[in-house]
């Protein structure tokens, strides 16, 4: 009986979490308030070891691409999502429990432990938003919010904990039933559950990106071949991924369970350091400088061989040495640390700075940054990882040492250049070219700003056979589209493929983890015919 009791305890700590939760989207969703669950769950992975962290990291990446159940991206968001939901759950149960051994000792001291357990959550879930500043709606208003809604819920929990003993155990003196006790329990969880987060999804719309204006004057060349030259190109395979990446499908990898929304009115880059004249811009201001346009591969260095972690798009901004020289960088700077509204920081070298295609970017394929990209602004550096490359830039400091980096301390490489890769995307089995006896593949090959001079394509034990590519690319950052019009054979085959940078390097055919340097080795499809 006794343990029975305690598992109430802790089933219903388990059970009032959910209305929590739903109050607390209510309240991020209308107000800007905290939501709980994900800014604990963002809060430890800031501060748990790296080595742990990046375990995680590649066990989740691993999985995802083991099972094949969705973009990388998309579904490790949705993962560190449920778990920051289930972290919260656990600690309702935790909680609950906790009382139910306290109210044994005590039951008539539960109400007030119930009521200091509620505070002390409110003081470090209150700490804890405050530290990550990710609450729009102010330190005050939020610890009110908490406070009122944590106090709140200990001493829910204690109320129903004391009418479960009896209730549940049918004693003639418990004022409710049994089965009444059940369904005023499960109902009241439910309907405020539902209820808080239909209206925070009814009502609580996504924030747009702004502002309405487009830069004027685009004076950088964005380097693509002229329209002629880029139509006469040879045709992808079926199935080989688009070579231009929408917005809506770019990757997103960061250290946030959801996308901070910073307001466009209100921002400003501060830029300091070793400047003759320190800046404070508004996006309006950056966007009236000359801005520069060209396409640019992005991958993140997680990224395993064959992985979706890569994509390419049309970005458009401001050249970082532009802002420097207005600014009056001092001839002792050696890097450039940068700093982002979430809490991310990372260290730009003076050779990625004086590169003239290194820009302050706020549109993406002609618009302006979505949230989940960096809005209002983020750095583009060319044959870098996206590890080098912060988003939701707010602040940026001129200095004279190697600066930091928020994945470097975590062990991750120290410069992240990109490695060469190439990845089979598709055996296209239903464009069969029944007259030549032909069967197309494609894919794509990527090697930073060096780009590729050649691929290879192998099937089973068959020598390498040499590719056709779909170049000229759409500027010298981009991935390149190649097709293998394949003589076709019946039967269960394997594709592979390899690719040589402009450097005339083949790449890496040892296979080797992405920690810490990126992902090494050969991607290879097996089909049946």
């Amino acid at each position: 009986m006794k343990s029975t009791k305690l598992v109430t305890a802790a089933g219903l700590g388990a059970l009032t979490t959910f209305p929590v939760l739903a109050l607390s989207y209510l309240g991020e969703r209308l107000a800007g308030l905290p939501f709980l669950a994900f800014d604990l769950f963002d809060w430890l992975a800031r501060v748990l070891p790296g080595r742990l962290l990046t375990f995680g990291i590649d066990s989740m990446v691993g999985l995802i691409n083991l099972v094949k159940i969705g973009p990388t991206a998309v579904v490790a968001k949705a993962s560190e999502q449920g778990l920051a939901l289930l972290l919260f759950l656990g600690i309702g149960a935790g909680f609950g429990l906790l009382l139910g051994v306290l109210g044994r000792r005590k039951p008539e001291q539960l109400s007030a432990y119930a009521v200091r357990g509620g505070a002390l959550l409110f003081f470090a879930l209150w700490l804890i938003s405050a530290s990550l500043g990710t609450a729009r709606a102010g330190l005050l208003i939020s610890g009110l919010w908490l406070a009122g809604l944590l106090v709140g819920w200990g001493w829910t929990l204690s109320w129903l904990i004391q009418r479960a003993g009896s209730a549940l155990a049918s004693e003639p003196s418990s004022p409710i039933s049994r089965r009444t006790f059940i369904r005023i329990t499960a109902g009241g969880v439910g309907a405020i559950s539902v209820g808080a987060w239909g209206l925070g999804r009814v009502f609580g719309g996504e924030p747009s990106s702004a502002p309405a204006t487009v830069a004027s004057d685009t004076t950088g060349a964005v380097d693509s071949p002229p329209p002629e030259v880029l139509a006469a190109r040879i045709e992808p395979a079926p199935g080989t991924r688009t070579e231009i990446t929408s917005n809506e499908t770019f990757y997103r990898i960061d250290i946030n369970t959801r996308k901070p929304v910073l307001d466009p009115a209100s921002w400003r880059l501060e830029l300091g350091g070793l400047v003759d004249s320190p800046l404070s811009l508004s996006l309006d201001e950056l966007r009236a400088m000359p801005a520069v346009s060209y396409y640019h591969t992005l991958s993140c260095i997680s990224n395993p061989i064959g992985g979706d972690l890569i994509s390419t798009t049309r970005w458009t901004g401001v050249r970082v040495m532009d802002v420097l020289e207005l600014a009056g960088m001092q001839s002792n700077a050696q890097e450039l640390y940068i700093e982002s509204a979430d809490g991310f920081y990372e260290s730009v070298e003076m050779a990625d700075l004086l590169d003239q295609r290194t820009i302050l970017a706020y549109e993406m394929n002609g618009t302006p940054l979505p949230h989940e990209h960096g809005y209002p602004l983020r750095i583009i550096i060319p044959n870098r990882y996206g590890m080098k490359q912060p988003k939701w830039i707010v602040n940026m400091e001129v200095i004279d040492y190697e600066g930091q980096g928020y994945w470097v301390e975590r062990g991750w490489s120290a410069e992240a250049f990109v490695r060469t890769t190439s990845v089979v995307d598709a055996v296209a089995r239903a464009a069969v070219d029944e007259a030549a006896g032909t069967l197309p593949v494609g894919g794509i090959a990527y090697a930073g700003a060096l780009g590729i001079s050649s691929v290879e394509v192998q099937v089973d034990d068959q020598p390498w056979a040499e590719v056709q590519l779909r170049a000229p690319t759409l500027s010298g950052l981009t991935w390149v589209q190649w097709r293998y019009d394949w003589p076709i054979e019946r039967g269960r085959h394997t594709f592979r493929v390899r690719a040589i940078n402009a450097k005339g390097d083949p790449q890496i055919e040892t296979r080797a983890g992405v920690r810490p340097d990126g992902a090494t080795g050969l991607h290879e499809l097996k089909v049946t015919i």
